[in-house]
């Protein structure tokens, strides 16, 4: 994510004098009724709440970073009772060896998310981002009980669940929401968010697969 540069929100012309919160997904009366009662709670600016955890998560790495491994999402430990993992995990920053792309990275998601808060409404931007991170939760722990009933040894799963997969699916709300929007890849060339989100659907089905073999 971090050869992404920085996010355009141009529309195409077609789109023009559009409004853009007619076209927000979930408009079902069960929705609209969850959201007259939730819409309250709703977090305001969620994507930066969630870029403040990674910061944080950042600053425990570079003074003590074997205490990350207490903070993980691992599901056999969460069992066996070290619930704060449900929510630690969350403070676990992407993976990256350069300061400038984490940072252009974190950049882009805050962007993407400020730019979907504004279609979608704060409620509905919340839902999406916290019902995805209580499924991983959940599949975490589905994975680790089913392989557990095989016979397989499940300790040391935390690796393979963070947040990365929650921010792709971030980019692909946002390529769906706004498919003619164009990012630079590689800060030089241009290309609209809905072949870039293509290809990030492909690399996650090809990440999935491999993570099977």
């Amino acid at each position: 994510c971090g050869i992404i540069g920085i996010v355009f929100l141009r529309k195409n012309n077609k789109n023009k004098g559009e409004n853009p919160k007619k076209r927000n997904f979930m408009n079902s009366n069960f929705f609209n009724k969850m959201e007259r009662k939730l819409s309250k709670y709703a977090i305001s600016n969620i994507t930066l709440y969630l870029i403040v955890c990674y910061a944080f998560g950042y600053f425990i790495q570079l003074i003590n970073s074997s205490f990350m491994q207490y903070l993980t999402l691992e599901p056999g430990y969460i069992l066996k009772g070290q619930v704060w993992r449900i929510v630690t995990w969350l403070i676990i920053p992407p993976a990256s060896s350069n300061l400038f792309f984490t940072l252009i990275m974190l950049y882009f998601y805050y962007s993407i998310g400020r730019s979907l808060e504004y279609v979608w409404g704060t409620y509905k931007l919340n839902l999406y981002l916290i019902s995805g991170l209580i499924f991983t939760v959940l599949g975490s722990i589905l994975l680790y009980i089913a392989l557990s009933l095989m016979g397989v040894d499940a300790t040391g799963l935390g690796y393979m669940f963070s947040t990365y997969y929650v921010n792709m699916s971030l980019f692909l709300a946002y390529a769906a929401t706004f498919p003619d929007a164009q990012v630079l890849f590689f800060f030089i060339i241009p290309i609209k968010a809905k072949v870039l989100g293509i290809i990030y659907g492909v690399f996650i089905i090809i990440e999935g697969l491999q993570s099977f073999q």
